[in-house]
């Protein structure tokens, strides 16, 4: 073998060349990368999942969550109903307000801290929540993206078959056209 012969060799033989690793130790592999990437992220959903996973609400905790929805929109609109009670009447809102001003400023400060742990609290409950319902979303995603290649797959003309028996009809064409 000539001196072309054996740099050829060097450079495209027997799979792994001297090139090839050279630039793997510049550039990552691409393929490499994006597998590890996806089982990253499988993993993450998975364990995503399994931590929020909860059984759904009974009658009672539905109960308090309407409860838990009233005080937002009643302090709303009881403040539209001040100004407005301020235009109607602006005597009986004077003396109301002048009752409001005998208040002490530990009970303003008392109340205030109240309000925003309430609000705070339901906002950190209903992010968990929300956060839960993500994590089961995304672990469907596997189960839909097999719905919609099989969809795609009779579309195309090709006959896609589920594989299980637990269908007598299923099994009895199955066994008709297998032969």
């Amino acid at each position: 073998m000539g001196v072309i012969g054996k740099v050829v060799q060097v450079l495209f033989g027997d799979g792994r060349t001297a090139i090839v690793e050279t630039m793997g130790a510049f550039v990552e592999n691409t393929e490499a990368s994006a597998q590890r990437e996806a089982d990253g992220k499988a993993a993450a959903l998975s364990q995503f999942a399994a931590e929020f996973s909860q059984p759904r609400k009974g009658l009672f905790d539905r109960f308090i969550d309407g409860l838990n929805r009233l005080p937002r929109p009643m302090l709303a609109f009881g403040t539209l109903g001040l100004f407005t009670a301020a235009m109607v009447d602006p005597i009986w809102f004077a003396s109301r307000m002048q009752g409001i001003a005998l208040v002490p400023e530990p009970l303003w400060w008392l109340m205030g801290a109240i309000v925003s742990f309430y609000f705070g609290a339901r906002h950190q409950a209903k992010s968990q929540e929300f956060q839960s319902s993500v994590a089961q979303t995304a672990a469907q995603a596997a189960e839909v993206t097999a719905r919609v290649k099989s969809i795609q797959a009779l579309s195309s003309g090709a006959q896609a078959v589920p594989e299980t028996d637990d269908n007598a009809a299923l099994a009895d064409w199955r066994n008709e056209h297998d032969g």
